[in-house]
Formats: C-alpha cells, structure tokens, sequence
C-alpha cells in the first residue's frame, strides 16, 4: 500500500495536466479557427419594431431589426474607420479614460477608444477600439430613442437622423451635450449625454407635443455589433451576449445564431455584450419593467447581434413633455469599477452605487467564484502596497501555505513516519515474499498503531488544485491582470513567458514555434524551467520508489510538467515554482521535528552518482 500511495499521487498530478491541458488548449470555440469578415454596409437600421399582431394599446414586443433602406441588404464597401467617423457630424468626447465621438447622424455613440488600454505592452500601440460606426470593418455602437405604439404614425428620429447640437462643447464628465431634432409635425426630441470619468454614459430623451393629438411612446435602446468578433475561444470564459434577466443570461454568438432570438420580462436587469477585457452594456433603471431581448439577424454571410429593451409607454399629451432615462456602460471590466459583490471586497463600483443586480457578473468569476474572488481580492490587496502582481502571487502563495499548514503538517508528518517505517515495511516483504494478502495486513497494523494515514502525500496536491485554478482563472479573466509586469524580461504575467531555451533564450534570431507539426512544443521560457527544477527538488526529497514503473513516472513527471506549463500565464508558472519551493522548505522542517532524515542532497548526490557511472 506504501508502494501504491505513490503511484496514487502520480496520477492525481498527471491528471490535473491532462485535464488543464484538454480545457485551457486543445478547447478553443469555432470562433477562435475563424478568421474575420468584413463586415458590409450597415444591414439594418437596429431599432426594436413593434409586431405586426401588436393590439391598439398593448406594449409592441422588440422584433427584428429593419434594414435602414431597400438597399441596405446589398453589400457595401467597407470603409476604413477614419473616414466613416469624418463622414458624418460629431460631438467630440474627451474624458480620461475614453476618447471617442457621438455621431449627429442617429444620435449614437459609435466612437469609442479606451486610451489607458493599449493593443500590446508597448505603451505607444495603439488604444484599444471598443466602438466604431456603420460602415466600417466591425461596426458596434449604442443607440436610444422611441418606438411608436400601433396606430401612431408620427415621424420619429432614427438612424438617418441629423440632430443638432445646442452649444458646441465637447462631452466631458463635467460638461453634458444636448441634441435637439423637431419632426416638423409638432413634436420636438430632445436628448442630453453626460458621462462620468469612468465609462458610465447616462441619456435623458425628451419629447414634447405641441401637435393637436396625443402621442403614445415606448422608448428602447440597444447595443448592436455586426459579424462576430473574433473571441478567445476557451472553455472557462464567456465571450458573447450577456445579462442579468430574472438570473444570469448568457449566450455565445454562435448559440444565439442558432436561436434566432430570446425575450425576456424582467425588472432590476441589464444586458449588453462582453469580450475577454471589455464590454459594453445598458443600464435600465432598477424599477423599470423591461421587454429585454437578444437577437442574431443574418444578413448574407454576416450577422447583426443586438441586445435591446423596451420600457412601458409613455404618453405624451398636447402641451406635454415625456422623458426616459437610460444608462450605457462601456469600457473595461475593471474589478473596481464593474463592483466586486464579495463580502469585505472593498469594490463597490457601479454595481453598489447604481443598485445594480448583480452587475459584478459581467466578469466571468466562473462558478468557484467563492475562491477565484478571494484569490483576486487578496492579489489586489497587496498590489495596492507594493505595486507589482508577481509580488502579490508570491505573498498570496505563502498566505496560502499558512491557511493549510495543519493540514499540510498531518499530511507530512504522516509521510515522515511512512519514511521511518520502511525498514519494517521491506522486513514484511522478506518475512512474506509470496503472501501479498499477509503482507497487507501486517502493513495496516503498522500504520494503525504508528498513526499513519498512508494516502496523506496526496492532501497537499489535492489542496493545490483549487488554488492552482482559481489563480489561473484571475490570471485569465481579469483585466488588471493584463499587461501587469514582474521583473526582468517577464512583461506580462498574464502571457507565457516571452524567452525559449531552442533559440538560447533569444541569442538565435529564430522562432522555434514556427517550425510545422511540433513547433507549439518548442516554447520553454526560463521560469518554465525554474519550475521543473523546483519540481525534480521536491521530487528527490522523498526515496527512490522501489517500483521501477514509479520511478519512470517519478523521473519523468518534472520534465512533462515543464513542457505542459510552459504555455501557461507566467504568473502561474511562478506561482507553482514559488510554491514547489516553499513546498520543499516546509517538508524538510516538518521531517526533522518528526526525527527523519532528510535525504534531499543524498538523493541528488546519488542521482549524479548513477549519471557518472
């Protein structure tokens, strides 16, 4: 049995690779092999249309999206993004986190470029482009306004609206913007924008009737993004439409391909759409009753995704005044401006301030989010003092080390006595060569009056496994995370490391990854092989098993777990040989207070020994 807790571990170890492996790599979204389309004209207009069953006085429910002109499901060329942004009057918007436009031509927010966000870790790259007009290669924006009830044929503002701005300041978070369009029928729009210095938007829509009827509106807004973009494509994160609708609501592009269109009745919701790092997403106020929807409309070979609501209708009497209120946050999921609904978080965000429902979701936290959430908390925590992530990962690892210890103490004071048992345990084998059922019998007494739990070399893996995925998960999906540097030549924790042994770490102008076939296996970077290093220490710091199979796995583990991690984060590289070394440290003293021998450098000392020879 001795002999079998070994082989035991082993298992357990390569089974984490192999499934880390399977669904961190070999589980990419068909989304991920597609390359991106160009996207055409702007196929369709994007305001919610009321049904053609809808009853005189019943609330329309948000259908497809029409096309702006007959001509619109003609293929257009695409325009570079410069020149579709030049092509129509704008209002500039100047805040620090966001600089961008509203376009007058619809009134929508269709510029967008998160300037604290940047394509690479150069900081002189280009920003990060969230929205960008119709026309272009990957339109995306937002738009507010008003649906008509049945029966109402008032002319409306919409997508081929010009309003005019009154004033002429740009949109900053201390100076809101007014549009102002008048249908020429008796009603007149009026539409106020402002924004906070994060990336809050908050829209008035008003209208008033001096007409000689009364009018009935329902207003909406909406996040349309045309062809899908191109997404990470792992399994533990959520790219696509998403929403907190009476429950968490999320749907991949491709599943709300196949389901055409979902609605939802719902109070205190949002939705939108998110990527990896950045989203966008309406607001509604918390007491407003939606009539939520997501929609896929086809479009020849491309597809409009769109999220939308609609509010009750308002009516707007002769002489009155009606108004709606709306809400658009875009920009990046940031921990601390999203809100983090985690108990002594300390990142109340939009999600607290707003009253939001569950706001912190549009961060994939994924369903261990009661330890990936700690994990973050804690790794911000100490960044926040020492302003470096790679020092918070090796504080959070030894606080991690000091939750377990008990237990890890148990687990290696029982493999200590299992070690100065062993002479009892091979005196068995000599006294029974031929009795496998009576040498497990005499080995359980032993372990039953030495107290020995003889599967205890387990516990500490086994404990390893949360942690290990928890911080690959805030390593993954959190933006604060990206671009985060260590020191030396680690730029980003949350990439692999930049170096590789098959080109001398650089001293060869060439990529061994390029190569066909096996090129993928040949990225080994300088932590990767510190961790295997750590790894084959720990490994020698128990005996030789004195099975020759377990001694293949055992000499052979540190090397896979090298070539396997090497394409992982390298914060999470750093982590494991960070914590194979405290590993090694908080064994050997455990083994000596139980009175063994630590046999660490006689076992390197002997494997060395065997190489000479």
């Amino acid at each position: 049995m001795t002999d079998n807790r070994n082989t035991i571990l082993a298992v357990i170890l390569s089974g984490l690779v192999l499934i880390a492996w399977q669904y961190f790599y070999n589980v990419p979204a068909m989304e991920k092999q597609r390359a991106q389309q160009q996207a055409q004209a702007e196929l369709q207009k994007g305001t919610p249309q009321p049904t053609a069953s809808a009853t005189p006085g019943a609330a329309p429910q948000p259908g497809a999206a029409q096309p702006a002109t007959p001509a619109a499901n003609q293929a257009q060329p695409v325009v570079a993004r410069d020149a579709a942004i030049a092509a129509s009057p704008r209002v500039k918007i100047d805040t620090p986190r966001i600089a961008g436009s509203i376009s007058l031509k619809g009134g929508r927010i269709d510029d967008i470029a998160l300037v604290q966000f940047r394509e690479t870790v150069d900081p002189k790259s280009p920003p990060i482009i969230l929205y960008s007009p119709s026309g272009t290669a990957e339109p995306y924006y937002a738009e507010f306004g008003w649906v008509p009830a049945t029966g109402v044929t008032a002319k409306l503002p919409d997508a081929q609206t010009v309003w005019q701005q009154d004033g002429s300041d740009s949109l900053t978070p201390t100076t809101p913007v007014v549009l102002k369009w008048d249908n020429g029928e008796g009603l007149t729009f009026r539409r106020t924008i402002a924004v906070d210095d994060h990336y809050l938007f908050t829209v008035k829509d008003e209208v008033s009737n001096v007409g000689n009827a009364p009018v009935t509106l329902y207003p909406f807004a909406l996040i349309s993004r045309h062809g899908a973009p191109q997404v990470s494509g792992y399994y533990i994160l959520h790219e696509g439409l998403i929403g907190y609708l009476d429950g968490l609501q999320e749907y991949a592009y491709k599943k709300i391909d196949e389901a055409k269109s979902v609605n939802f009745k719902a109070t205190n919701g949002w939705l939108g759409m998110t990527d990896k790092y950045w989203a966008s997403a309406l607001l509604p106020d918390t007491s407003a009753q939606l009539q939520a929807r997501f929609s896929s409309n086809p479009s020849g070979n491309v597809h409009t995704y769109q999220t939308d609501y609609l509010l009750d209708p308002v009516t707007v009497a002769i002489g009155g005044t009606a108004t709606a209120n709306a809400r658009l946050f875009a920009g990046a999921k940031e921990a601390g401006v999203v809100g983090l609904n985690f108990p002594l978080a300390g990142h109340g965000g939009y999600n607290k301030e707003l009253g939001l429902n569950h706001f912190d979701l549009l961060i994939d936290w994924g369903w261990f989010y009661f330890i990936t959430k700690p994990m973050f908390i804690g790794l911000d925590f100490f960044f926040r003092f020492f302003g470096n992530f790679g020092i918070s990962i090796l504080l959070v690892t030894v606080i991690v080390k000091l939750l377990f210890f008990p237990l890890a103490n148990k687990s290696y004071a029982s493999m200590a006595k299992m070690k100065s048992v062993q002479p009892q345990l091979q005196a068995l084998k000599e006294r029974f060569p031929d009795d496998k059922v009576k040498q497990q019998q005499e080995m359980m007494e032993i372990y039953r009056k030495e107290k020995i739990n003889p599967v205890a070399g387990c516990l500490p893996v086994v404990i390893q496994i949360p942690v290990f995925f928890s911080l690959y998960k805030v390593l993954f999906v959190t933006i604060e995370m990206r671009h985060a540097p260590f020191y030396g030549w680690i730029k980003d924790l949350s990439a692999p490391d930049p170096t590789n042994l098959f080109n001398l770490f650089g001293l060869i102008p060439f990529d061994p990854t390029t190569i066909p076939v096996f090129g993928h296996y040949l990225a080994l970077g300088i932590w990767p092989i510190i961790m295997g290093i750590t790894m084959w220490f720990q490994m020698k710091l128990n005996p030789t098993p004195p099975d020759p199979t377990q001694q293949i796995i055992f000499n052979w583990m540190p090397l896979i777990f090298t070539f396997m991690l090497a394409g992982f984060p390298a914060g999470l590289v750093i982590y494991w040989a960070w914590n194979n070394l405290l590993s090694v440290v908080q064994q050997s003293y455990i083994m000596r207070r139980n009175g063994v021998k630590v046999e660490l450098f006689d076992n390197l000392k002997a494997t060395f020994a065997r190489k000479a020879t």
